[in-house]
């Protein structure tokens, strides 16, 4: 079902494109039959893109990727700003209808409005072309770019004076896969470990893969160092290979300690707090689904609780069960605006530190980009929690 709407969605923004962008802006002849040449030509590497590999089982390459995820960018952004202009054509059209109605004799001729007609819709297609490719562009520098490094303190009402300034690495859909491989570990693995934090928490979303096909992408994560080591939950991704279960064995060869419906003490002195995980939501359909109860057990409630949970909308659940901090990525901050306020339809949060009872939510926009390498009002980080007692 996802694969039919997706491809009808496409396939009536196509049409509209070429609409506007060409049927609109040329005369019948060889002109047309080329743009629409081009535009045939993009839509099929953006078919081969985002809907072949989901059929076929075709592994993403990047060659073909790079142009169609930066033609998908492209193309919604161009679909976006000839929208906005929509209400400009209507009232265009009503004034001309008007004047002839009134003055039938001083109406322009046929040729006069064709003319005007293209120039008012070449400006139109030249003012989206140049709108879309510049948000796309700054949007590609901000995806393609290093993930801003934040600093952020939280303050907990039962943590021990003895984990004060208790540093937590947070990252979150790194997304490797055919746009984004070693280097862009490599880089990430170099900004935490440069931050000296007491623990790392990676929060879902690494690949957009099989084991064969990223591993080796993945395999600087074994080089992050923290005094309690890194853990991991599952996002949605990782269930989106035939064999979910195959990243977490690797994850754990390389030295990142998975959580699954899970907790750990981590220690100071006799000092403690819990920290747990939960599967993502996504892993119902493998019989693998979050369990709060089973996650939670065990801990003391007169000691504090952080959870690691891939999606921010769990949290009311959280509330419930009395975590004090729950850490979570998914929503990319929105990715691409102003996208973001279907992502805000679907989740309590997009970003940043808010609460919900009791419990605490930290969001981060994620280290990396899913789909088009477009950022644009969303820019990516990695977060650095420190812990504080309260006062």
């Amino acid at each position: 079902m996802f694969i039919v709407v997706l491809s009808a969605v496409l396939a009536l923004m196509h049409f509209y494109l070429w609409k506007r962008l060409i049927k609109d802006t040329t005369r019948p002849g060889r002109t047309r039959w080329i743009l629409t040449a081009v535009l045939i030509a993009l839509t099929a590497v953006l078919v081969v893109t985002l809907i072949l590999p989901r059929i076929i089982g075709l592994t993403e390459s990047t060659w073909f990727a790079w142009p169609g995820y930066f033609w998908f960018g492209l193309a919604a952004y161009l679909f976006l700003t000839l929208l906005v202009q929509e209400p400009i054509r209507l009232v265009w059209r009503w004034m001309v209808r008007r004047r002839v109605q009134q003055t039938p004799a001083e109406a322009p001729d046929n040729s006069t409005l064709l003319s005007r007609r293209l120039f008012i819709a070449r400006a139109g297609a030249v003012a989206a072309g140049a709108a879309s490719a510049g948000l796309v562009g700054v949007g590609a520098a901000n995806a393609l770019g290093p993930p801003a490094l934040l600093q952020v303190p939280v303050r907990l009402r039962k943590l021990d004076p003895a984990f004060n300034d208790f540093r937590i690495a947070v990252v979150s859909d790194i997304h490797l896969g055919p746009l984004s491989g070693r280097a862009h570990t490599e880089r990430i693995v170099e900004m935490i470990n440069e931050t000296s934090p007491d623990l790392v928490a990676i929060v879902g979303d690494v690949v957009d893969g099989t084991v064969h096909e990223l591993g080796s992408a993945v395999e600087p994560l074994r080089d992050l160092a923290s005094r309690e080591g890194t853990f991991f939950v599952t996002g949605n991704h990782e269930y989106f290979v035939d064999d979910p279960f195959s990243w977490l064995r690797e994850l754990e060869r390389l030295g990142v300690q998975p959580l699954r419906n899970e907790n750990t003490p981590i220690r100071r002195g006799s000092a403690t707090f819990h920290l747990a995980g939960v599967n993502d939501i996504a892993g119902e359909s493998y019989s693998d689904a979050p369990d709060f109860d089973r996650a939670l057990a065990g801990v003391n409630a007169a000691q504090p609780t952080v959870l690691l949970a891939h999606q921010p909308v769990v949290v009311e659940e959280a509330a419930a069960r009395g975590v004090d901090l729950q850490l979570s990525g998914h929503t990319h901050g929105g990715q691409m605006w102003p996208f973001h306020y279907l992502v805000r339809l679907a989740q309590p949060t997009l970003a940043g530190l808010s609460t919900v009872d009791d419990t605490q939510l930290y969001v981060t926009r994620g280290a990396g980009f899913w789909g088009p390498p477009v950022r644009i009002g969303a820019p990516p980080d990695i977060t650095v929690i420190s812990l504080q007692g309260q006062r």
